[in-house]
């Protein structure tokens, strides 16, 4: 008869119970016994100590974008910055450091909190930083720019001046046409 404590046990169980008795002794509310668990095994796949985790990869990991060779273009464009500073993909993070994203029209701010390698469940990566992001713009305040009735057709000169008009995107050295 095997015990607990014999190789090839519970140990995934046992350390989702140490990590959901940490955060309850931290003065958190505990987490549900999945997320728990899910938050035990990013750990155990995350870096040992000493290790890093590169700034493209946790970024995909913690789901603020969608892949990881988007978070590489971002990275190389200058949209990553960590601390205040442009970095490349390779760039090792560390807990607390600050994390700007700009991406889709938005700009994130993150604080590390926790790093790991392998993409995980939104309740869980939302444990591994802190948002201080600006709230998003409500839905209204984004005027949809040209948008034509379906089966229109193609727009006429006179109408792509018209939406040239209203986006403010005249070309330089065109007169005003009135």
């Amino acid at each position: 008869m095997a015990s607990e404590h014999d190789e090839g046990g519970n140990g995934g169980a046992t350390a989702a119970r140490d990590s959901a008795a940490e955060t309850k002794a931290a003065g958190q509310a505990a987490p549900d016994p999945k997320t728990a668990a899910a938050i035990a095994a990013a750990e155990a796949a995350g870096p040992q100590n000493g290790e890093s985790v590169r700034v493209d990869s946790w970024i995909w990991a913690v789901r603020l974008i969608k892949t990881r060779s988007l978070g590489a273009t971002a990275c190389r464009g200058g949209h990553v910055r960590v601390n205040g500073e442009r970095v490349k993909p390779a760039y090792s993070l560390r807990v607390g450091d600050e994390v700007r994203l700009r991406h889709e029209g938005r700009e994130r701010v993150v604080v590390v909190k926790r790093l790991i390698r392998k993409r995980v469940g939104a309740p869980v990566a939302v444990q591994c930083y802190v948002d201080n992001s600006p709230p998003p713009p409500p839905r209204e305040a984004v005027a949809p720019a040209g948008i034509r009735d379906r089966g229109a057709g193609r727009p006429t000169k006179r109408d792509r001046r018209e939406l040239e008009r209203l986006r403010g995107s005249q070309r330089l050295g065109r007169p005003d046409d009135h």
